[in-house]
């Protein structure tokens, strides 16, 4: 996710990491920010300090407080030596400050995204299915499947929530950017060739009014 309020940088610096194959969310201010961060998961936040509606170091330390944990790069004009040790005491995990190169700011939302997978489990396994997300691998009963960058995300955001609800709107939110349209059927559409992919037993089923949920019982569409 990216948090800042100058719109040519922000739109610069979202799509510099859209090209290398991130999905991007974004933000102006601390509240919009705040509002996307609480509704769906992240690997890595790239904040401008300063912004119309407050520092974002104080509301990066209120979060780590509260146990948030998403590895937080902070972007800047403040380049005193004071500044970036009080980015850090506040909760960031790098900084860099602005003039800066935007293909070092990707490498650095690179290292800070892995360190964020590195906190996840590298394979999710769910009855005879197995999903690899270092190697972006998936295998049914030991068959390699071949998904889509789309149909990876799903099925890697329902492994990790087994036998639990998952609204339309969260995949939304999580699996693609903020471009997507919610009351479109694009959820829908991935599940279906996800499923045909999967094959039978079926895993995947459907939540009436709901969503979906992964479980290994053959029932519940």
């Amino acid at each position: 996710m990216v948090v800042e309020d100058n719109e040519d940088l922000r739109v610069a610096v979202t799509t510099e990491l859209a090209a290398h194959g991130f999905l991007v969310d974004e933000a102006e201010d601390l509240a919009t920010a705040d509002a996307v961060l609480t509704g769906a998961d992240h690997d890595c936040v790239v904040f401008d300090r300063m912004l119309p509606d407050g520092d974002a170091a104080t509301y990066v330390y209120q979060r780590r407080q509260r146990g948030w944990a998403v590895p937080v790069l902070f972007l800047t004009a403040r380049d005193t030596v004071a500044d970036r040790v009080a980015g850090f005491e506040h909760g960031g995990d790098d900084y860099l400050v602005k003039p800066f190169a935007v293909a070092e700011m990707t490498a650095r939302v690179s290292a800070l995204c892995r360190r964020s997978a590195d906190r996840r489990p590298p394979v999710l396994h769910h009855a005879d299915l197995e999903l690899d997300s270092a190697r972006r691998q998936v295998r049914r009963a030991g068959v390699l499947l071949t998904l889509s960058d789309k149909e990876f995300a799903v099925l890697e955001y329902l492994m990790a929530r087994p036998e639990q609800a998952v609204t339309r709107t969260e995949l939304i939110e999580h699996c693609w950017d903020t471009s997507a349209d919610p009351m479109s059927n694009v959820v829908d559409v991935v599940v279906r060739r996800l499923r045909a992919k999967l094959r039978e037993p079926e895993l995947i089923h459907t939540v009436r009014g709901v969503g979906y949920r992964l479980d290994g019982g053959r029932s519940g569409s």
